[in-house]
């Protein structure tokens, strides 16, 4: 498989910068890719670069179109690129997480970084079309599971939230053995898509579609350890 990879920054040194260790890290994996440089946010948009892009390293600080709202146009068209910012400032991560980014880079942004956000790139990228066979009124559904929000136990079913709610039989714990690392286990009831995960309070947690979820005492440490981990 070829990556399409795209750098997106207004600077020709860090551009330059990125794609060298971009290119270091190719040396390292063999993987087969393309990468291609923009010097805009406007340039982007302007070649329908979110089209075919699958990872982006995207600034933040750029002229007129920022990174934050190029990163929310790329998303009305395209939902599984990987958007990781490169950035000087800790104070934009909450806008990235409201445009899923999969990670920030703090400049100076070194090899060891690049090659583990590119690994974790991949991975997203290979289980993007992993699916969940959902048994529901007769029927078996196959449901990825980058749409499944949260599930939800309700005694011997359990409700799978997604753009439609399915009822399936079984326990919580027999699904949670069939999701990817994405799924954290909430008290007893729930499963949630970190994916989906907007903030994560003491007593609840608010999802990108303003759902909230209560957050059992006791619970808050590994939670907020676990959606950090992820992103």
């Amino acid at each position: 498989m070829t990556y399409q990879i795209a750098i997106c920054d207004d600077e020709e040194k860090q551009r330059a910068y990125i794609k060298s260790l971009v290119e270091g890290w190719l040396r390292q994996t063999f993987h087969h890719t393309k990468i291609q440089e923009y010097a805009s946010s406007e340039q982007f948009l302007f070649e329908q670069a979110y089209d075919r892009t699958q990872i982006l390293f995207l600034d933040i600080e750029m002229e007129k179109m920022d990174g934050i709202a190029l990163a929310r146009e790329i998303r009305k068209h395209n939902r599984q690129m990987q958007i990781i910012f490169v950035t000087g400032y800790m104070e934009y991560i909450q806008e990235g997480y409201d445009v899923e980014a999969l990670h920030y880079l703090l400049k100076p942004v070194s090899q060891e970084k690049i090659d583990s956000v590119l690994d974790r790139a991949v991975e997203r990228l290979k289980t993007a079309d992993a699916v969940l066979l959902v048994e529901s009124s007769g029927e078996v559904l196959r449901l990825p599971l980058k749409e499944i929000r949260f599930i939800e136990s309700n005694r011997n079913y359990n409700i799978i939230h997604a753009d439609n709610d399915y009822e399936m039989r079984g326990t919580l714990s027999e699904l949670e053995e069939k999701l990817d690392e994405a799924f954290v286990r909430v008290g007893r009831s729930y499963l949630v898509n970190l994916h989906y995960v907007r903030r994560i309070g003491k007593t609840e947690l608010i999802l990108n579609t303003g759902e909230k979820l209560p957050v059992p005492r006791g619970s808050y440490k590994k939670l907020n350890e676990a959606f950090i981990k992820y992103f």
